[in-house]
């Protein structure tokens, strides 16, 4: 029985664990990424395990996310970022580089190898082959320090294309597709691998949109074959040498497939307020738009860029519409620079941002209120805009540009023939805003800054035998990240500083939460299905334990939510029967007791103020619960050494 691409590269990879569907594995992890808004916490928790320098083959600091710098804080954490890196053996991408992902892309990714990033779009490097996942901050700091990372060994679903996307059909209509038939939380515990005869037709740009929303699947990752197209991409970035095949076998057996004929697909945008409510812009009709953002990790390279210069070439931004335009890269930039399509763009009235997130983390751009905003980014979250009553959809970049000029939601395949956009021979390289890391002999020199608002990581506790406690909170399913720690420029720049940004966790939900949480000294939350999903963000589990958050109690958890609970020392528990979800209200007196031994037989008992008896599952590993006993990753690992 032959191995499917997933198997193929973590069996190459496994370092602790057996190859087994379900049970959890180690793996060796060959490149790690941060961002700005996750990173400085990373990078304190790396300090904190006493390593001096990273022991992966390459290790990548971006500055992307908080680039908007209204006070101090975003230029002092900066600062912080670059210093750490200089010392630690890490590559820095300056302020103006460009966002993380697209960068990878361009100048570091490898097929074939691993990369886990504290970043939940990491996936996007599954677009060149690589296994790539998004993990918490400590989670990418134990992999820079040389440990394994542990996942569930997946289930694996085989996506097969088939057929050529239509003229104005795009890469993200592909995405929207699956996201549609799967739902948010469809690609839970599973690695979606792309394969068939409509892969050969997508370019490793387009591939890296479909792996980059595959995180708003709910899955691992998303891969794609490495073949003759990603050998011609990597040549044109001056790294045909990094490259090697990389593919299925023809006999690979599957845990699920999924048929998508690329032909018979339409113009497609997530509706408000989730990335699963998908409806074709046909049927949506003509609806008046107030804003056009086109950019993000999703959709802002060469090619989306190109397609983008010239439906606006000649036209004239409608006068109710707002257009903004980030490049994903300073490469990206440069060359729309040189062959004139910024030009284009500009004469279109489009408000050119740096190549950066921006408002696709909820950094500027905020919509007008009610607003409705084209956007071709990756989450349409409640507020994740800035305005909280704001209508947000996700749509391509065709879409978007023509729905700019006409003022209203437009199919772009309506426009007829459309051109060959083909991806040049070389691209244009210049690696001055990457800066390497010291020497060894040379890193002992190198000063550590750090500003006022950079607070060292919240105190964790070692696992108690019993809880006995409130319930500070009760939410409904599908709470995001953006609920428990909202983004947005005035929040972002707090990610170093936990006893400030706990102020506003759930915020979105209850803004007494922090204040009655912090009051009662410890508490439990209860919540509905696929709690935490979204972001990597390991804040929406610290600010909790902050305020003395014990134990998260729901119906199911995302898979990168759950792991930054146990990393944080924090109990993710679930109902066995989620009908239990309705017996337990908010400001409830619940007790669990004989903890230590529940963790071990992987089943709890709460008792409610009223003497119900609930019964809630712990499936955890005997790694996970060495975990939790220690208080949390980070003493785990200090332990370890």
């Amino acid at each position: 029985m032959g191995l499917t691409l997933t198997e193929k590269i973590l069996k190459a990879h496994i370092v602790d664990g057996s190859f087994e569907k379900g049970s959890e594995i180690g793996i060796h992890i060959d490149q790690t990424l941060t961002q700005d808004a996750t990173g400085t916490m990373a990078y304190l928790e790396f300090e904190a395990m006493g390593i001096p320098r990273v022991k992966t083959e390459r290790s990548v600091a971006y500055i992307d996310h908080n680039t908007l710098q209204n006070g101090f804080e975003n230029a002092d954490d900066h600062r912080f970022i670059g210093s750490v890196a200089k010392k630690h053996g890490i590559y820095f991408s300056r302020p103006g580089n460009g966002i993380c992902h697209q960068v990878h892309l361009e100048r570091f990714g490898v097929p074939g190898k691993t990369l886990i990033g504290s970043d939940s779009h990491t996936p996007t490097g599954g677009g060149l082959g690589m296994i790539a996942i998004g993990a918490g901050g400590l989670d990418v700091a134990v992999a820079m320090g040389g440990g394994a990372y542990y996942i569930t060994y997946p289930k694996i679903v085989k996506v097969e294309l088939v057929g050529k996307l239509r003229p104005w059909v795009s890469a993200k209509d592909v995405i929207l597709e699956v996201l549609r038939r799967l739902s948010v939380k469809g690609g839970v515990g599973k690695v979606m691998e792309y394969v068939g005869e409509g892969v050969k037709t997508l370019s490793v740009p387009e591939r890296a949109t479909i792996t980059n929303m595959g995180a708003e699947l709910g899955a691992t990752t998303s891969i794609f074959p490495s073949d003759e197209i990603t050998l011609e991409f990597l040549r044109a970035q001056g790294r045909a040498d990094v490259w090697s095949e990389q593919k299925a076998d023809d006999d690979a057996v599957y845990d699920e497939e999924l048929v998508v004929d690329l032909a018979a697909l339409e113009p497609l945008a997530a509706c408000p307020h989730s990335p699963d409510n998908v409806k074709s812009v046909e049927e949506l009709g003509k609806m008046k738009i107030d804003q056009v953002c086109i950019g993000s990790c999703t959709n802002s390279s060469l090619l989306d860029m190109l397609k983008v210069a010239y439906i606006l070439k000649g036209k004239t931004v409608a006068p109710n519409v707002s257009l903004a335009i980030a490049p994903g890269s300073k490469q990206v930039l440069n060359m729309l620079a040189e062959n004139g399509a910024l030009a284009t763009m500009i004469a279109a009235g489009a408000r050119v941002l740096e190549s950066a997130c921006g408002p696709c983390i909820g950094m500027g751009q905020s919509p007008n209120s009610a607003g409705i905003s084209l956007r071709t980014f990756n989450r349409n979250f409640l507020g994740r805009s800035g305005t909280k009553d704001a209508q947000i959809y996700l749509v391509s970049p065709e879409v978007a540009a023509l729905s700019a000029i006409n003022g209203y939601l437009s199919d772009p395949t309506k426009l007829g023939d459309m051109p060959q956009f083909e991806l040049p021979r070389e691209f244009l390289v210049n690696d001055n805003m990457i800066e390497p890391p010291a020497s060894e002999a040379d890193a002992k020199d190198v000063e550590i800054l750090r500003g006022p608002n950079i607070k060292p990581f919240p105190q964790t506790y070692p696992l108690s035998d019993k809880i006995e406690c409130k319930v500070s909170l009760k939410v409904e399913d599908n709470i995001t990240t953006d609920h428990i720690m909202p983004a947005g420029a005035k929040i972002l720049p707090l990610r170093s500083n936990i006893p400030e940004i706990s102020k506003h966790c759930f915020t979105v939900c209850d803004e007494n939460f922090p204040a009655r949480a912090k009051e009662l000294g410890k508490s439990v939350i209860v919540g509905g299905a696929n709690y935490g999903q979204g972001s990597s963000r390991e804040h929406a589990a610290l600010a909790p334990l902050y305020l003395g958050v014990k134990a998260v109690i729901t119906k199911s958890f995302a898979r990168i939510h759950a792991a930054n609970l146990i990393n944080a020392g924090i109990l993710p528990l679930t109902f066995r029967d989620p009908a239990d979800y309705d017996k337990i209200s908010e400001g409830d007196d619940i007790i669990l007791d004989d903890i230590f031994a529940a963790v071990e037989k992987g089943k709890m008992t709460l008792t409610t103020s009223r003497g119900e008896k609930i019964t809630l599952l712990c499936a955890y590993t005997p790694r996970q619960i060495a975990i939790l006993k220690a208080g949390g990753l980070l003493p785990y690992t200090k332990n370890q050494k």
